[in-house]
């Protein structure tokens, strides 16, 4: 297949730049490439990542991706390899209320990107897109990639202009690149304080007591897959899958009722949810195809839904009790 030959000289030994570097999905990828022997330098500007979240084997800047004179500088001096994009406005809601805000950092900002890899000859860039909200409302039958985008917020509206930048730098100036449309992403480093990130929330609140809520009914169906997964296909894009998107999920769907239940048995927690009103604009299901991952790729995640859940409660709690015993 066309796949498996691609980029074969990009296995190892690789400068990889990782936009976004500190933050949660971002730092577990660069962590990955420097085991397996690439050297790897990190952007960030610190909004959301966290300095503890860098590798220290990693070369950290500290750029905001829409200063375009501040990153052509670190691509001079650096001359990465690879570009793998994760730097982004992440929150749904903040985009609807500040959509220029948004689109400056999530369009602008990869324009940048773009602009400067075209210049440096980059090898392969790498974009974390979101299936999350590319495709609306999602019926019984999980929706392929080559389904018609429908996003329903300007975050969403965002990661899908990205993608057609992508094909026109790839149609115009050669550049190979491979997306992933994530699903529900969680697991260690996810940020539980945010507005994003149910799982983390949720662990957050049942390690310091707190009140657990549901919006809605809870019945509102995602696709969670966890981080180690979505670390995976990030390694194996590095030689394979070129020009395409795929869809990085389960494949399987999980309410926000079943995450409490789980969690319940996995923690104990005795408290009962506190069910309050829905939330305007969010989707009741949001699922994910991925047999194109599996088939060209390679890919399938690993981790099950309540291995991942206990991983993840496990890190916080780890997390709490250090932090307990540094106030003793």
């Amino acid at each position: 297949m066309k796949n498996e030959k691609t980029c074969p000289e990009l296995v190892s030994g690789l400068k990889i730049l990782v936009t976004g570097g500190a933050g949660f999905i971002g730092s577990n990828i660069a962590d990955a490439y420097i085991k397996s022997g690439h050297s790897v330098v990190v952007v960030d500007n610190l909004s959301s990542g966290k300095k503890e979240n860098i590798n220290p084997k990693a070369k950290f800047y500290e750029a905001d991706i829409t200063d375009k004179k501040q990153i052509s500088q670190i691509f001079e001096n650096e001359k990465p390899d690879i570009v793998n994009h994760h730097a982004a406005q992440i929150d749904v809601r903040k985009s609807v209320a500040d959509p220029v805000f948004d689109a400056k950092t999530n369009i602008i900002g990869t324009i940048n990107l773009l602009e400067i890899s075209i210049r440096q000859k980059i090898k392969k860039f790498i974009f974390a897109s979101s299936g999350g909200v590319m495709y609306g409302e999602c019926g019984k039958i999980p929706p392929k990639e080559l389904q018609t985008p429908r996003p329903l917020s300007p975050y969403g509206i965002t990661k899908h202009t990205v993608e057609h930048y992508l094909d026109y730098y790839s149609k115009v100036y050669g550049l190979k690149y491979i997306i992933f449309r994530y699903g529900n992403v969680y697991g260690p480093r996810q940020d539980p304080h945010g507005e994003a990130g149910v799982v983390a929330i949720f662990c957050n609140r049942i390690l310091t007591d707190g009140e657990i809520n549901i919006f809605g009914a809870g019945e509102q169906k995602r696709d969670y897959v966890f981080v180690s997964d979505i670390v995976l296909a990030n390694l194996i894009a590095l030689h394979k899958g070129e020009n395409e998107i795929f869809n990085i999920a389960t494949g399987r769907t999980k309410s926000v009722n079943n995450l409490f239940c789980e969690l319940k048995k996995i923690t104990g927690y005795l408290q009962k949810p506190i069910y309050k009103p829905p939330r305007t604009g969010e989707l009741f299901k949001s699922s994910l195809n991925v047999k194109k991952a599996q088939q060209k790729l390679g890919w399938r995640a690993k981790i099950d839904f309540n291995e991942g859940l206990k991983k993840t409660y496990d890190y916080f709690k780890s997390r709490i009790e250090a932090s307990n015993r540094i106030t003793e």
